[in-house]
Parts: structure tokens; sequence; C-alpha cells
């Protein structure tokens, strides 16, 4: 957020992982969390907005305002003559009755200008222009603004963080009062995550959001204490939960999930759960007959769990992601490949016991994968990409991060495939100079990630110039990447995001 103080006017970064923290305010508001975009998407959510040419040029250029760009919140709030309270949520929801808002009439400038700043059309066309973070901000500046932005096409993907202590008002005498949740409905927010929350923390959020009954599609618990009780009573009330994400929570047992979950359900993800094992995979199989995807990070699953899953969900399951599986092995693979021949993703990211042998089952039996994340299983060599590239020619994404015995040999095999789009080589210690060339004439490459190779020098990289449909390029702790490398990629490859 820019500080007026010292004429910082670059708008909020979001991080890579799409998390938007906010600060808080006593209607209990917490933050927002991007859930769709690529990287490179959310890297442009960084760059300075320029002035949309819907603007009145009285408006755009008027000195008297101090508006050095749009990207800034307070900008706006400037142009509305109102700055935003101390310690405000970007949220900007639930704002009481009775709390200044300036009307069009205290707006600066002339008549037909303070028309033009409250015009619905306008309005409607203008805040497209602006990031999660600054719309937040905007919807304080007076009603007209914040009337036409509760509008729920302007928040489609967004899903707010709640924190336990910000669901709760301390009243005077001391007691607490749950937050009024009514400016999320009227914002048609379909999903929720809700961080170190109790069984009661859920029974109240369903009794105060209008549309948990029916209209929350989504929801995810981090980091809470929720039981198998409480589990069982949350999906059984929210009866239009779909997607269902439990990370971080250490108080349910397998019993819970063969007791709550309900065949509707069609996106599950289990993280870092501690009692979660074979068993809880045996429930899921059987009662989620429609599952699409399964995203999974268990430590103590093992092969046998990989054949539990039933023929229906063989043809449903298109998404399979086992993040730091430790206990899968190669039968682990020969179980999933034929319980699920129909994934078109799939994650063995941290499964570290997966070799080769692995890959070229996977590569083999699973012909319509389009992604494949590999990532931090060192026991992958090049002789697995050659698999992949013999097989796998559907395949879009690779991801190779941290597979430290791959080498330039390996990245020859991969310059065969004319499909692949996103090709992720991170910290891949062996791969030199020589390796990238044999990238150059991969004309389908969008992205390409090399951060962190040690062995690549600044001559190696300038020949990247070729690629000039690569949309993003990532050389983040990569010792060739040098100042007057970034300066020649910008001339040379002008529609190129190079993050530094």
């Amino acid at each position: 957020m820019s500080n007026p103080r010292n004429g910082d006017t670059k708008p909020p970064c979001l991080p890579r992982n799409g998390l938007v923290k906010i600060p808080t305010q006593p209607n209990g508001l917490g933050s927002a969390s991007i859930t769709k975009g690529t990287p490179a998407v959310k890297n442009r959510l960084c760059q300075p907005s320029s002035v949309p040419a819907i603007l009145s040029p009285a408006l755009a250029h008027r000195s008297d305002l101090s508006i050095p760009s749009l990207a800034s919140p307070l900008s706006l709030a400037t142009l509305a003559s109102v700055s935003s309270p101390p310690g405000a949520s970007l949220v900007g929801l639930n704002t009481s009755e009775g709390s200044e808002q300036p009307s069009p009439e205290r707006l600066p400038g002339s008549p037909s200008e303070r028309q033009l700043a409250v015009d619905e059309k306008i309005l409607n066309r203008l805040f497209w222009y602006f990031s999660a973070c600054e719309k937040c901000v905007l919807a304080q500046v007076c009603k007209a603004w914040r009337r036409v932005l509760y509008q729920p096409k302007f928040w489609v993907g967004l899903t707010p963080v709640l924190h336990t202590k910000e669901l709760y008002n301390i009243l005077p005498g001391g007691e607490k009062e749950f937050v009024s949740l009514q400016g999320f409905a009227v914002r048609g927010f379909d999903g929720f995550c809700l961080v170190g929350v109790s069984d009661l923390d859920i029974c109240e959020f369903i009794d105060n959001y209008p549309l948990s009954k029916k209209g929350v599609k989504s929801m995810s618990l981090k980091r809470s204490t929720i039981t198998d009780a409480g589990l069982e009573v949350m999906l059984e009330q929210m009866q239009g939960v779909v997607r269902l994400e439990l990370s971080g929570c250490n108080d349910f047992t397998e019993a819970g999930l063969w007791s709550s979950l309900n065949a509707r359900i069609t996106a599950l993800s289990v993280s870092d759960c501690i009692n979660v094992a074979d068993d809880a995979i045996a429930a899921i199989s059987q009662l989620l007959p429609n599952l699409t995807e399964l995203n999974l990070q268990a430590y103590h699953v093992t092969d046998t769990a990989l054949a539990y899953f039933t023929a229906k969900q063989g043809y449903t399951t298109h998404t399979l992601r086992l993040n730091s599986c430790w206990e899968i092995t190669n039968h682990g693979v020969v179980n999933m490949v034929h319980s699920l021949p129909n994934l078109s993703v799939l994650s063995l990211s941290g499964c570290s016991k997966v070799t080769d042998d692995g890959v070229e089952l996977v590569a083999e039996n699973l012909r319509k994968l389009r992604s494949l994340d590999l990532s931090w299983c060192p026991r992958i060599t090049d002789m697995a990409l050659e698999y992949i590239a013999c097989d796998l020619h559907k395949l879009e994404e690779l991801v190779l991060d941290r597979c430290v015995r791959i080498t330039d040999t390996g990245l020859s095999y991969l310059s065969t495939m004319s499909s692949l789009r996103s090709l992720y080589l991170r910290w891949c210690c062996q791969v030199q100079d020589f390796g990238l060339k044999h990238l150059l004439g991969m004309g389908s490459l969008r992205l390409l990630s090399l951060a962190g190779c040690p062995l690549l020098t600044t001559t190696g990289l300038s020949g990247l110039v070729q690629l000039q449909e690569l949309e993003e390029l990532e050389l983040t702790n990569c010792p060739g990447a040098t100042p007057e490398l970034f300066k020649y990629f910008s001339q040379h490859l002008p529609c190129c995001m190079v993050i530094e």
C-alpha cells in the first residue's frame, strides 16, 4: 500500500502464492486469496496501471489532484477527498450506515466532473482496471462506488480468508459478538478459507452467513481444531459444498471422514493432517464416486492406498497431486496408473522413492497427461525424460525442480516435444549452456524457469532471445543473469516478462 508521506505510489504486490494479507479492522475482515491466474498474470498485478481511456481528460490530468498513478488506492481516495481511516481493512465490507462517506456534491471539480465520477456506466468499466486490493479501498470512497463495486462480477475468483480473531467483535463488557457477514453475501462469495477455527466457530459461521446452507461451494479449513463431530456438522449443514480443503487440521480422524464425506464432493485436498493414512484413502475412494480432483500430502500413505480407487473414479478423476508422500514407491505408481487411467494432471512432487521405472509406467499408461510434476524427486535421471518425450505427446507443462540428476542430455530429449508450453528447471544443478541450446528450437515454449541453475553463464542465457514466443522467463538466483543481460532481454524479448 502506498505511503503518502514518502511519495511511494507502488501498488501492493501479490506474492506468487496468491495470498494477499489485509490489515484487520473491528468488523473482523481479514484477507483475500487470489485463486486463479498463472504466475505471469500474478506478477502483472504488481505492475503500475495506466490511466484508462474512459477517464475524462479533466480528471486524468488535473494537477491539483496529484494522481501519480491510478494503481495507487490512495490516489483515488484523494480524488474523492477522503482517505482510508488508519488501520481500516482493505476489504471495505460492512461499513456502518452512520460512517462518513462523501456525497457526489463533495467531490472536487466542476458539476460535470463530479457527475462523471459517479456515473455507473463509466464506473462499471473503470473498476475492471484495478487489482483486488485496490477494489477493496475503492469500495470505501463513497456509496456510489461501493454500490457498483459490490456487484459479484468484480469478485469472481477471490476467496475471503478469515482468522478466528477476526470473526468476533469484543463488546464493551468483554463479551464476544460474531461479526456480520452480510457484506460477503452481497458480493456473492461462494468460497471461504477459515484459519484456526474450532467446531463452535464453524457453527457460528453457518448461522451468520446467509448463503452458507446452499450458496457456499468451496470451504477451506487451515490450522484448525475441527473434530470429527465438527466436520460432520459442517458438511451436513452446508449442502452446497463440492470443494473441500483440510490443511494442518490434526484433530479429526479417519473415522470422521467415513462419517462426513458426501458423494456431492468433487474436489478434495488434504494436507499436513497427521491422522491421514491408508484408511482415509479408502474412505475417499468409497464415499466420493464423482471425485474429479484429489490433492494429497500425507507422510503415512503407502502403495496399498493407491489401489483403492473404483472404476467410477477411474473414469471421472482427471487430477491427482501426491505431494511429499514419502512412502509411495514404483509399486504405488503401478496401482495408480491402473486405477486412474484418465488423469490429465499428475504430481509426484516430493515422492522421493519414485525412480525412472515409475516414470516409464506413467508415460506408457497415462497418455492423456497435460501436466506432470516430478519436482523434488532426486532419483529421476535423463532416462525418465526420454520416456516422457517418447510417449507423452500431449504434455503441456513439465516441472523438474530440484531433479539434481538431470543433465544436458535430458534436455535434448525434451527438445522434441512440440506441445510443451511450460518447463520448470529450478535448481537443476547440472544443466549447462550446451543444454540450453537444445531448447532454442522449441517454438511452443511460453514459460521457462531456470532459477537457481548455477552453471548457466551470461553467454548461454543470451541465446534465449531466439525463443521469440516466450512470455515468462524466470532467472532468480541465476549467477549468469547480469543487469546487462536483463537490458539485452528487454530489447530483444519485449513481450516477455523476465523475472529477476
